[in-house]
């Protein structure tokens, strides 16, 4: 098949963000399928650089071609900018692979648009990796909303639980088939033993998006807090958010940016940790929407163990063994004493589990199956 695929890689040029797009576009390739790479949310893009939004998209564009080019997919991309001007491929360029396109996929809002050669493409999906915020976004009703996923022939959600008893989350009259974030599991497997003694995560104290929702990390971060002085292993955050505040109980810090400005060094932080420690924003966590990051799927295709808060993922995925769930203080203190008493043990686990449920030859045929049924 052709496949169009519409990403955020220069909305939020950072290393996690990018290496989901990356994947998908990877996976589709080794299943044979052809592919392309388009952005056009009508936004203007963040620039680290100047830490701010900016009306010229240079930065962004720029990531977008040092993300695909490594891998044979420099000229397998376009960006069509907020004045809608179109960098990469042409305009032209564009409506000639749609044109040809099976299949459209919308990974985060990709694309807010429905143009006219995004709509003739006969199949659609929208991949929704913001559980609980988008089905509470479309709620409040707001007609042009409702109707961009209305005009899906698909809905994925990476909340497992979404729209099933164990949710609260409503979902009206949408139909969302979960799936999870593929992993290319050779881009993540390492020889390499950790360097870091310490469990880390790269993590947003509180996010700019779905603001008038909330229900951010902050809310459920303050209740593990005290963790370092309860147990002898080593944390460190990638965060942004008050590094000060979380030095004082016992977190070592380092700013996010430093560690998520390419896709390479937020693979190398990842691959060179322990393994991760990780809460959840407390909007998955309150309506056991079952979502699971693709942040600790890189973690375990990397052989790093994972510690990390039940969004009501457990229902779905093995927890116990190189991947542990917890949901108080003191579960969590206990699995991260069962990680130590085997450490190599939940290792192995970790890319066992990376393999049987995350990589891309078995998540994305699925996928692809309900898209095109």
């Amino acid at each position: 098949m052709k496949i169009l695929l519409a990403g955020i890689i220069a909305r939020y040029p950072l290393g996690g963000v990018a290496w989901c797009s990356l994947m998908y576009l990877l996976g589709l390739r080794a299943l044979g399928h052809e592919v392309f790479y388009i952005e056009d949310t009508g936004e203007c893009v963040y620039d680290p650089a100047q830490n701010a939004r900016t009306l010229d998209p240079s930065y962004g564009t720029d990531y977008i071609h040092r993300t695909l080019e490594p891998f044979g997919l420099g000229d397998r991309w376009a960006f069509v900018n907020y004045d809608g001007r179109y960098h990469g491929a042409t305009a032209e360029q564009v409506k000639a692979f749609c044109g040809r396109a099976d299949l459209f996929l919308n990974l985060s809002g990709g694309s807010w648009f429905w143009r006219d050669e995004y709509a003739r493409i006969p199949r659609s999906a929208f991949i929704d990796s913001d559980p609980a915020f988008t089905q509470l976004a479309i709620a409040k009703g707001e007609t042009w909303y409702v109707e961009f996923f209305r005009r899906f022939d698909r809905l994925f959600t990476f909340g497992a639980n979404i729209g099933t008893p164990a949710s609260t989350v409503p979902v009206g009259s949408f139909t969302w088939h979960p799936t999870w974030q593929p992993i290319v599991l050779d881009e993540w497997a390492t020889d390499s033993a950790p360097s870091r003694d310490a469990f880390t995560t790269v993590m947003t104290w509180q996010i700019e998006s779905f603001a008038d929702i909330g229900g951010n990390k902050d809310v459920e971060f303050v209740r593990f807090i005290d963790l370092p002085a309860r147990t002898p292993s080593r944390f460190e955050l990638a965060i942004n958010g008050p590094e000060a505040l979380l030095r004082q109980h016992g977190w070592a810090t380092v700013p996010a940016m430093r560690v998520s400005r390419t896709p390479w060094e937020y693979r190398e932080f990842i691959q060179s940790s322990k393994g991760e420690f990780a809460v959840a924003k407390h909007r998955y966590v309150a309506t056991r929407s079952g979502w699971f990051s693709d942040r600790t799927e890189c973690y375990l295709a990397a052989g790093r163990p994972a510690l990390v808060q039940d969004t009501g993922w457990t229902m779905h995925l093995p927890s116990g063994e190189g991947l542990l769930g917890f949901s108080t203080p003191d579960e969590a203190v206990d699995a991260l004493g069962r990680l130590a008493a085997d450490y190599d043990h939940h290792a192995r686990c970790a890319v066992d589990i990376a393999r049987e449920h995350f990589s891309a030859d078995r998540v994305l045929p699925a996928l692809l199956d309900e898209a095109c049924a």
